[in-house]
């Protein structure tokens, strides 16, 4: 399988992809699998995107059946999941309360499946030559929601550095990044200041950051492994007191990168997962390959113990979520799985 990364440049609202081949379906897959008039429905993260586009791809090639893969963002993908419209939801973050509410109101009852880990990644322009690490009370003060047209220069959230006007890139409100950084670094998900250029599309935010000397942004570690000799990112320290981690791999899996380390998820309907045996196939053939296929596209993946649980959750078909309607910092995989019986 070869993952063209250029994928993510060209996403407007819905990648659709159409790799439909003669191909014998494999045993792996489901012997139902390969009717051409089968159509997966997936939509949601466009950080999630990367890896269930992967994923697609190669499932495509092995069974005729047609996949499409939307970025409506994590909030707008819920919207589409909760009517009963798609078959999957990616998400950057956990279903939340309102959302519960909506797929219960609709009888729409799903399987909350982690397939990954990403660090959400605070960049720089590459020219910045003052910014070499950042506390979580600096991000604080920058994106609080009383910083809005008050924090406009550096100096103003450190004395050290200059006085340069401040250029603020994020991810849109709709955005499971969104929400999980907010919660991180100002404490409440949706808490933040609103004048500063938002996106659900993470490329969007990373030719900001690129173009703007005085930039400051955050995404998605593939968007930044994908761009870094283009920007650079910033370490991050929890307080003044603790050593500043930069993110990466091994940062991520050995905990030590946080609080903006965080599970990648796709939901799936469970009426689907029932009535089409295409659905049930391709997230088998989802779990089989993420390890893999996560690294390809410069995510995270969750380590073999992790993965394993995952699997066991998935056969055993346990519907709900693992967390009271909010994103949660520095949850562990094994304990989520265990609060739903």
């Amino acid at each position: 399988m070869t993952f063209a990364y250029k994928h993510l440049s060209l996403i407007s609202i819905v990648v659709t992809a159409t790799l439909v081949l003669a191909c014998t379906p494999s045993g792996d897959d489901g012997a139902s699998v390969g009717n051409k008039n089968s159509i997966i429905k997936i939509d949601g993260s466009s950080t999630v995107f990367p890896i269930t586009e992967a994923v697609s791809e190669e499932f495509q090639i092995a069974t005729k059946t047609k996949v499409t893969v939307g970025i409506s963002g994590t909030g707008g993908g819920f919207k589409k999941f909760c009517r009963g419209e798609t078959d999957v939801q990616n998400a950057s973050r956990p279903i939340l309360e309102k959302e519960m509410a909506a797929c219960k109101e609709a009888g729409i009852e799903f399987v909350e499946l982690p397939i990954a880990f990403d660090a959400l990644t605070v960049v720089v322009h590459p020219n910045n030559d003052f910014i070499k690490h950042m506390t979580v009370a600096e991000l604080n003060k920058i994106w609080a929601p009383e910083a809005q047209q008050t924090i406009n220069t550096w100096n103003q959230v450190n004395p050290a550095w200059p006085d340069a006007p401040l250029k603020l890139f994020g991810a849109g409100s709709d955005s499971g990044t969104f929400d999980y950084f907010t919660e991180a670094i100002v404490g409440k998900a949706k808490s933040s200041r609103g004048d500063f250029t938002a996106s659900e599309d993470d490329n969007v935010l990373v030719q900001g950051v690129i173009n703007d000397k005085g930039a400051l942004g955050y995404f998605g570690f593939a968007y930044y492994e994908e761009n870094k000799d283009k920007i650079r990112a910033v370490a991050i320290a929890l307080d003044e007191k603790s050593h500043a981690v930069l993110p990466s791999k091994e940062s991520v899996m050995d905990g030590t990168y946080q609080p903006l380390s965080r599970p990648l998820f796709i939901y799936v309907s469970a009426k689907s997962a029932k009535e089409k045996p295409e659905v049930k196939a391709f997230i088998d053939a989802y779990l089989r390959d993420a390890q893999v296929l996560t690294e390809e596209v410069k995510f995270i993946p969750l380590p073999e113990k992790d993965m394993a649980a995952v699997k066991a959750h998935w056969v055993a078909m346990k519907t709900g979520t693992g967390f009271g309607g909010r994103p949660e910092v520095g949850i562990k995989i094994e304990d989520l799985l265990a609060r739903i019986k």
